[in-house]
């Protein structure tokens, strides 16, 4: 199989690539190369430095590409509505291009990384009243050390419970939005022309090779950063927030299952890549720690900060046949020596 990928140099677009060769595909590696995610690296060999928005190149290196697996974006959360810009360009721009020259090469086949932040909050359950939507967080709450969502008829803590594909989609953020902006576009692209499109909605993927100090770089790095600068990690809030937190390697085979399956069914599907095992955060800091040093609860919080975000990878496992292999505790204690990249 003849598969082009975006964003072969970066985090996730690395460990799919090494997997696709693996198995005997053909990759077009393709690549902007941007500051913010390489910091002035060379291209890796074999890479097609371009930026995806350029979608006049587009068309000729599709030619005999059988699917499109696209990695490339924008990520992290803006420090200001100035970012606005930036996540619609790269991300809802370059996808359109990229989607507008997929349908002139005629091949109609996607697979296209998303994420869990297009949920915004999780799913939540009051013991005494069932589901209850979450209304936010006041400030005076947050101040005060209460930090779990609270049922409005009866006060009490809101207890999570798992979001699974067909969960509404609340963006939070800039870059949310350019998340759910891409997969609205992929699906309308897939009806316009009879193609196939997978979304994977990653949850905090971890592994060897993850960024350090950068946008791009996920908690569990940012503690080791810490740890590396003789720091103790800072937690907020109470450390207990859950996320699930997915091992790059079990990306990549989420991403050679969807690759696979991608245009024998639906349109357009959106599955989960998650471990299935969510996990505090204040845990994620002690075992990156490693008994080095003891991380700090600081009970400090940031306002728009979700509180959990738990994710059913059911549908994955049933209609892909992908299970994680890596149990975060296991993943994350070894990542407290994993190689960074710089």
């Amino acid at each position: 199989m003849r598969v082009l990928l975006t964003g072969s140099a970066g985090f996730v677009g690395t460990a799919v690539a090494r997997h696709l060769e693996d198995r005997g595909d053909e990759v077009l590696r393709i690549d902007a190369m941007s500051e913010a995610a390489h910091r002035g690296a060379p291209a890796p060999d074999g890479t097609r430095r371009l930026d995806v928005r350029d979608a006049a190149s587009w068309v000729r290196l599709l030619e005999g590409v059988d699917v499109v697996c696209h990695q490339a974006a924008v990520v992290g959360v803006e420090t200001s509505a100035a970012d606005l810009a930036l996540y619609a360009g790269n991300n809802d721009l370059g996808t359109a291009a990229l989607l507008g020259a997929m349908a002139e090469s005629g091949c109609s086949r996607l697979v296209l990384a998303s994420s869990m932040v297009v949920y915004g909050e999780g799913h939540y359950r009051c013991e005494r009243h069932g589901p209850c939507p979450p209304t936010g967080r006041s400030a005076e709450d947050l101040a005060a050390g209460r930090f779990d969502h609270q049922c409005p008829r009866c006060g009490s803590d809101l207890v999570v419970e798992t979001v699974d594909e067909d969960a509404r989609l609340l963006p939070r953020s800039g870059y949310a939005a350019s998340k759910v902006a891409q997969e609205h576009y992929a699906a309308a692209w897939a009806r316009l022309v009879g193609g196939g499109v997978v979304a994977l909605r990653y949850h905090n993927v971890y592994g060897p090779g993850m960024p350090r100090d950068t946008p791009y770089s996920g908690v569990a790095a940012m503690f080791r950063s810490s740890i590396e600068r003789g720091d103790r990690p800072q937690v907020f809030e109470d450390g207990l927030q859950q996320r699930d937190f997915v091992h790059v390697d079990d990306v990549a085979r989420a991403n050679l299952a969807a690759i696979d399956a991608v245009g024998s069914s639906a349109p357009f599907t959106a599955f989960n890549v998650a471990s299935g095992h969510p996990i505090g955060i204040a845990e994620v800091a002690v075992m990156v720690s490693a008994g080095r040093v003891v991380p700090e609860v600081t009970g400090e919080y940031r306002a728009g900060d979700i509180r959990h975000i738990v994710a059913s990878p059911e549908r994955a496992r049933r209609e892909l046949g992908f299970v994680a292999s890596v149990l975060p505790e296991v993943g994350l204690s070894a990542f407290a020596t994993a190689p960074l990249r710089g």
